[in-house]
C-alpha cells in the first residue's frame, strides 16, 4: 500500500525520542539520515556528535560525510548485535506494537507501513519509567504532548466529503479507516473503502468500537454460555492476557494462614456436570482431545477418493525392499512459555513436581523484598526426556534463574565447576570392560537445588503464582537453575558428601572419584547431576547406593545404557558407545532423511579454503549443525578431520561449506549407529599414533596435528587441531604432532596410575617420518632444529626417561592418517576397521 520494504529507525540517546522512515529500498537510507541530520540542526540547534549502526552498507557509505562533519561512527562487531542493543530492544517495542495494532484492527499486511508510524507515534507520547515517568516528546519538546487527538487504530471512521459536485442527494461523509497521524499536518490520515486512497483529513468523525476488515469469524467476543464444564488447574494462574482460554479462579484452602505463600493444591477434576443452565458459566480446556465416539464427531460425512488415471497421476509408493530397515525419530514441538505450556496436562503435571520439589527442599522462603535490592527475574524451561530407543520417558519443567542479570562481586563470586571428560569416561569404560566390572548409572533429581547458597539472591514469585502483597519476593536459600553460582555451589555439595564417605578426588581429572579400601575398588564419574559408578564390589556399590539415596533425592537408573546421548550395550566381547538416535536426528533436522548416502565423509583434494561467492543467508544454521557433529565426534573418530576443516569457516560459511557439512551427514545416514568397541579381551597397555599434514591449512600455511590413541585395542583419545606456529618442514611438523601426543600419552599414564593400573613398560609412539623419530633419539642442533629446542627437549625427555619409545611406520599403516587428510572410500573403510571403528546396527 505505501510502496516501501524497509523502515529506518533513529534513536535518540537522551529523550529516547524515534524517528521512523519508510524506504523503498535501502539505497535511500543514506539520503534519509542526512536529512535527519540535517533537520535536527535546524529545529533543535544542536550537532549530532556520534552516530552508532550496525556494518550495513547503507551506513558504511556514509563514512566520508561523517569525516566532513566531524560525526564519529560507532559500528558494532559481527554477529554482535548487543553492541548496538539500545536501538535492537526498541525496533523489537515498534514492531511489538505495530502487530498489536495490525491484529487488533484485523488489518491486511499491506498497511504494515501504517502500522510501524502509529506504533512509532504513539511509543513517542507514552510515559516510560525509564524517563522516570516522562514521555520522550516532553523531553525534546519541554512541554507534555497533546493527547486528545487520539484515537483507536484501525477503527471505522466517515470523512467529511468534499467531491459532491453540488449533488444535493450525494453522500456527505465517506466511509473510511483510520490508519494514523501525518506528518507536518493537523489531521487523520484515513484509507477510503471506495476509492481505495489514502486521504488526509480534519473532519472525521469516529466509531472507535467498529473495525471495518475484521469479521465475525476473526474476532469473536461473544460469550461462552454452554457446554460441559471441565477444569483442571494444577496451579494458581496470574495471567493477565490468558484470560480469555483459561479465567483467573484463585483456589485458596479455608485455613490459609494470613503470611503470602504460594498456593499449590491439587489438581481439580470435577465430577462430570449436571445438565446446566444457559447463565453459568462454562471453562473448556484445550488441552482435551476430542471424544471420536462424540455426535460432533460421528455427524462428519465419509468422503470417498476416486484415484485420478494418466501419466504421472499414479500414486507413487516406497520400494518395498525399505521395510527391511526400522528408522524411528522423534520430534516433538515444546512449549516456549508459560501461557503455552498450561494448556498441557502433562507440563502442568511437571511443573507441580518441580514446585513440589523445591518446597520441599526448602529453596526460599517468602518475605518483603529489603530496600535497595532487587529481585533477578525467572521462567519456566520446558524439554521431553527420551530413551535411547526414542519414546518418551518423561515430560520435564524446569524454573530457571534470569542469572545474566547477577552482578559479579554482589550476587556470585566463583562459578567455575569442573565436569568428566570425554577421554575419561572412555578410560574408565575400558578399564571395566577389562576388568569385568558392573557398572551403573544414577540421576540427581533436582541437582542444583543441593547447593547452599551463601550470597544474598531475591528472586520473583515463579509465573503462575502469586501473594496478596505484590512486594513480597523469595528470597534464594538453595542454589537455583540459571544462577552463576549454581553449578559450582552442587559440585562442592556433591564433592563434600563423596570425600567424607571416603573418595579420594582425581588429580588427573577432578570430576572422577575414586575409592580403594581393603582390596574393594569403585569409581565415579560426574557430569553435573549424571552419576557413573562401577567397581569389583556389587555390594560396595549397593551401600553407596544407599548412602547418596539418604543424602539427595537420587534416581537408579540401573545397568548403564545411556549416558549424555551415548548409547551403551554390554557383551563377553566388551562394550560398544554409538550415539545413533543423536545421528539420526542431525539427519531428520537437515531434512536430509531420503538422501542418497555416501561412502566417505569429505572429498579428496577439496578447496574449501578458496571458496568463493556470499555467505550464506543464515549461518546460525551453519554454525548449530558442526556444533552437533562436534559432540557426535565422541564416539566416531572418522568425522574428526572434517569436522575440524568445517569449524575453520564458522564466521563466515559460504555456499560450498555448507554443502561440505551436509556431506558429511549424507555419510552418518550411511551408517548412522556406527560406534567405538571397547574391548574386555585386550591387555591395558597404551599404543600412540601421531602425524600431520605439513601445511594443512592453505591460508596460513600452519600444519595439521592428528594422534591417535588405544587402550589395548580399543580407541579411548584421538584429536584433529591445527598446529600454533608455522613449520618450516615436514620434520619439524612431525615432531610438534609428536609433542601433542607426548603430552597426552603422559598425562593418560598419570591417569592409569590414579586407577591402580601402573604402566612400567615404554609406551610406543608410531610416526611415519624418519627424520623427525632421529631427532627426537639424537641430542644434536643444528640450523634446522635449533628453534624448536624447547619441543625436543620435552620429546626428548619422555624418551630418555622411558615412558615412550618411538617406532616407525609406513603411511598406509598409520591410523593417525585419517586425522589429517581426506582419504578415498578404499583407504577410508580400511583405517576404520584397524581403529576398531564398527557399527554393530548394521545387517549382518
Amino acid at each position: 500500500m505505501c510502496g516501501s520494504r524497509y523502515f529506518l529507525i533513529i534513536l535518540d540517546d537522551f529523550s529516547r525520542a524515534l524517528w521512523i522512515y519508510l524506504l523503498p529500498d535501502k539505497q535511500q537510507a543514506p539520503k534519509s539520515l542526512k536529512d535527519f541530520i540535517a533537520m535536527v540542526e535546524r529545529q533543535f540547534g544542536k550537532r549530532v556528535k556520534t552516530i552508532r549502526s550496525d556494518n550495513g552498507s547503507e551506513f558504511i557509505c556514509l563514512n566520508g560525510f561523517f569525516r566532513e562533519h566531524g560525526i564519529l561512527h560507532e559500528t558494532s562487531c559481527v554477529a554482535t548485535p548487543q553492541q548496538n542493543g539500545r536501538v535492537e530492544r526498541k525496533h523489537r517495542h515498534i514492531l511489538n506494537v505495530a502487530r498489536a495494532l495490525r491484529f487488533q484492527a484485523s488489518l491486511p499486511l499491506e498497511f504494515w507501513g501504517q502500522c510501524v508510524l502509529a506504533a512509532g507515534y504513539i511509543i513517542n507520547r507514552t510515559p516510560t519509567t525509564i524517563l522516570r515517568g516522562k514521555t520522550p516528546f516532553e523531553l525534546l519538546y519541554n512541554r507534555p504532548p497533546p493527547i486528545n487527538h487520539l484515537r483507536v487504530f484501525g477503527c471505522l471512521c466517515y470523512v467529511h466529503n468534499l467531491h459532491h459536485g453540488g449533488d444535493k442527494f450525494a453522500p456527505r461523509s465517506k466511509k473510511s479507516v483510520f490508519l494514523g497521524y501525518p506528518f507536518g499536518k493537523k489531521g487523520w490520515r484515513v484509507y477510503d473503502l471506495e476509492t481505495r486512497k489514502m486521504l488526509i483529513s480534519r473532519n472525521v468523525i469516529f466509531c472507535e468500537d467498529k473495525f471495518p476488515f475484521s469479521t465475525p469469524s476473526t474476532i469473536d467476543r461473544s460469550p461462552i454460555t454452554s457446554g460441559p464444564s471441565i477444569l483442571v488447574r494444577p496451579l494458581v494462574f496470574d495471567i493477565d492476557d490468558f484470560d480469555d482460554i483459561l479465567p483467573a479462579v484463585e483456589i485458596v484452602p479455608p485455613d490459609l494462614d494470613p503470611t503470602p505463600t504460594l498456593v499449590v493444591p491439587t489438581p481439580l477434576i470435577p465430577a462430570p456436570p449436571e445438565p446446566s443452565s444457559p447463565s453459568e458459566e462454562t471453562i473448556i480446556s484445550p488441552s482435551e482431545p476430542p471424544n471420536p465416539t462424540s455426535p460432533v464427531a460421528a455427524v462428519l460425512p465419509l468422503v470417498s477418493v476416486t484415484e485420478e488415471l494418466g501419466r504421472g497421476k499414479r500414486d507413487r509408493k516406497l520400494p518395498s525392499k525399505l521395510n527391511d530397515y526400522v528408522l524411528k525419530t522423534t520430534s516433538a514441538e515444546l512449549p516456549k512459555h508459560y501461557s503455552q505450556a498450561v494448556l498441557d496436562k502433562r507440563f502442568r503435571d511437571a511443573m507441580k513436581n518441580e514446585i513440589e520439589a523445591l518446597d520441599e527442599s526448602q529453596t526460599w522462603t517468602i518475605e518483603t523484598l529489603p530496600p535497595g535490592k532487587t529481585a533477578l527475574g525467572c521462567q519456566w524451561v520446558f524439554t521431553i526426556k527420551y530413551k535411547s530407543d526414542g519414546s518418551v520417558e518423561r515430560y520435564k519443567a524446569r524454573l530457571v534463574v534470569l542469572g545474566n542479570n547477577q552482578i559479579e562481586g554482589e550476587d556470585f563470586g566463583e562459578t567455575f565447576a569442573p565436569v568428566v571428560k570425554m577421554n575419561t569416561i572412555r578410560i574408565c569404560l575400558e578399564v571395566s570392560a577389562a576388568k569385568n566390572w558392573e557398572i551403573h548409572q544414577m540421576d540427581v533429581h533436582n541437582a542444583f537445588l543441593h547447593g547452599d547458597l551463601e550470597e544474598e539472591v531475591f528472586m520473583k514469585l515463579p509465573p503462575g503464582f502469586r501473594t496478596k502483597d505484590s512486594s513480597q519476593v523469595c528470597r534464594l536459600h538453595k542454589s537455583l537453575y540459571g544462577l552463576c553460582q549454581a553449578p559450582r555451589c552442587w559440585f562442592a555439595k556433591l564433592s563434600t558428601a563423596l570425600l567424607e564417605y571416603g573418595f579420594t578426588q582425581c588429580l588427573s581429572d577432578y570430576s572422577l572419584f575414586l575409592y580403594n579400601r581393603d582390596g574393594k575398588q569403585m569409581y565415579v564419574l560426574v557430569y553435573v547431576d549424571d552419576l557413573v559408578i562401577s567397581g569389583n564390589s556389587i555390594e560396595l556399590m549397593t551401600a553407596f547406593k544407599d548412602y547418596l539415596s539418604s543424602q539427595f533425592r537420587m534416581k537408579d537408573l540401573g545397568v548403564l545404557k545411556y549416558f549424555l546421548g551415548i548409547e551403551v550395550a554390554r557383551s563377553p566381547k566388551g562394550i560398544y558407545l554409538c550415539q545413533r538416535k543423536y545421528a539420526l536426528d542431525i539427519i531428520s533436522e537437515t531434512g536430509l532423511l531420503g538422501a542418497r548416502p555416501v561412502k566417505f565423509p569429505l572429498e579428496q583434494n577439496h578447496r574449501l579454503s578458496f571458496a568463493t561467492g556470499d555467505d550464506i543467508p543464515d549461518p546460525k544454521r551453519y554454525r548449530r549443525l558442526v556444533g552437533r557433529l562436534i559432540y557426535l565426534a565422541a564416539t566416531r573418530p572418522d568425522i574428526s578431520y572434517a569436522i575440524h576443516i568445517l569449524t575453520r569457516f564458522m564466521q563466515h560459511p559460504k555456499a560450498p561449506h555448507w554443502e561440505a557439512a551436509l556431506r558429511v551427514v549424507r555419510f552418518l545416514k550411511n551408517n548412522p549407529g556406527q560406534g567405538i568397541l571397547l574391548r574386555a579381551d585386550c591387555p591395558l597397555t597404551v599404543t600412540g599414533w601421531c602425524d600431520s599434514d605439513w601445511n594443512g591449512c592453505p591460508l596460513t600455511r600452519r600444519s595439521l596435528t592428528g594422534y591417535f590413541i588405544q587402550l589395548g585395542n580399543s580407541p579411548v583419545s584421538w584429536k584433529a587441531k591445527l598446529q600454533d606456529t608455522v613449520s618450516l618442514s615436514s620434520a619439524e611438523a612431525e615432531y610438534r604432532a609428536m609433542q601433542y601426543a607426548v603430552k597426552e600419552i603422559k598425562w593418560m599414564k598419570a591417569f592409569l596410575l590414579s586407577l591402580g593400573i601402573d604402566h612400567s613398560a615404554p609406551i610406543a609412539l608410531f610416526c611415519d617420518n624418519k627424520a623427525a623419530i632421529h631427532i627426537a633419539a639424537n641430542p644434536v642442533f643444528h640450523e634446522r632444529t635449533k628453534h624448536i629446542e624447547n619441543d625436543c627437549h620435552f620429546v626428548r625427555d619422555a624418551w630418555k626417561d622411558g615412558i615412550i619409545t618411538m617406532k616407525h611406520v609406513s603411511t598406509d599403516k598409520q591410523l593417525a592418517d585419517i586425522l589429517t587428510k581426506a582419504l578415498g572410500a578404499a583407504e577410508f573403510e580400511n583405517f576404520k576397521f584397524k581403529m576398531g571403528i564398527c557399527d554393530l546396527h548394521a545387517p549382518s
